[in-house]
């Protein structure tokens, strides 16, 4: 139960840090990603952001580790054509709509209905992925 606890707390505050910094609005994403255009930097503000408060609690948990550690490392790190194949879908997807999936779920909860498209392509890919022979 602890841990269900801690995953709502988690996602509720990651979604209000993606509504508080506007991330939810298609329009800052696609302002990002046009260079050449009106480039709004504020997306480089919330990564960096992102990125260091990762980075932190990334820290904090190895200090942890030693007392958690289960043997298990994790998936492979390897670049392997799933891999190149997922990034591009990604990006392609994220670059067309101005969604990744944290803000298209956030905005979907808030009422934005064409969020709704997102999170169905989201859920058809899980989905799809799952099938897949790895």
């Amino acid at each position: 139960m602890n841990s269900t606890l801690s995953s709502l707390i988690a996602g509720l505050l990651f979604g209000a840090g993606l509504l508080l910094s506007g991330m939810v609005n298609p329009a800052k994403v696609i302002g990002f990603l046009d260079i050449a255009g009106a480039w709004d930097p504020s997306l480089a503000l919330v990564m960096v952001s992102a990125i260091l408060v990762s980075w932190i609690g990334v820290r904090l948990s190895l200090r942890r580790a030693s007392a958690t550690d289960t043997g298990d490392d994790g998936p492979p790190h390897r670049i392997d054509p799933p891999l190149l194949v997922g990034s591009a879908l990604f990006g392609i997807g994220w670059g067309v709509t101005g969604f990744c999936p944290g803000p298209a779920v956030a905005a979907l909860g808030m009422g934005f209905w064409p969020a709704s498209i997102v999170v169905i392509g989201l859920v058809a890919g899980l989905w799809v992925g799952n099938r897949l022979p790895a």
